[in-house]
């Protein structure tokens, strides 16, 4: 009923940019917040960065400074991205994008992405 569907991942090498994006579409009264998570081999998910529809930013302090998050909420295709410069080996990871959202007016559930891979490496 409602996908989240993320692209741009890819391989760079350490100290270049990557851009993800993220579409979400479906059953979407209003969106609440969206974010980006990564998962590394081995280690939990952890928030990358998240957005509220208010346009409100939260960072991981990895990121913060290389990483900008923006989302556009304005049309029935809800468009979130991450800008990610100054990429170290580090950020490798899968990234996914979650959603946080009102199915009506009173419902707010979440979604997950598949995930992109991101792979830093000389």
């Amino acid at each position: 009923q409602v996908q989240l569907v993320e692209s741009g991942g890819g391989l760079v090498q350490p100290g270049g940019s990557l851009r993800l994006s993220c579409i979400a579409s479906g059953n979407i009264f209003s969106i609440n917040a969206m974010g980006w998570y990564r998962q590394a081999p081995g280690k939990q998910r952890e928030l990358v960065a998240a957005i509220t529809s208010g346009g409100v930013t939260n960072y991981a302090d990895s990121v913060k400074g290389r990483f900008t998050i923006s989302g556009e909420y304005a049309n029935a295709r809800r468009t979130m991205y991450l800008q990610m410069n100054s990429l170290k080996p580090e950020d490798t990871a899968v990234y996914y994008c979650h959603a946080d959202y009102y199915s009506d007016s009173y419902t707010i559930t979440s979604s997950w992405g598949q995930g992109t891979q991101v792979t830093v490496s000389s």
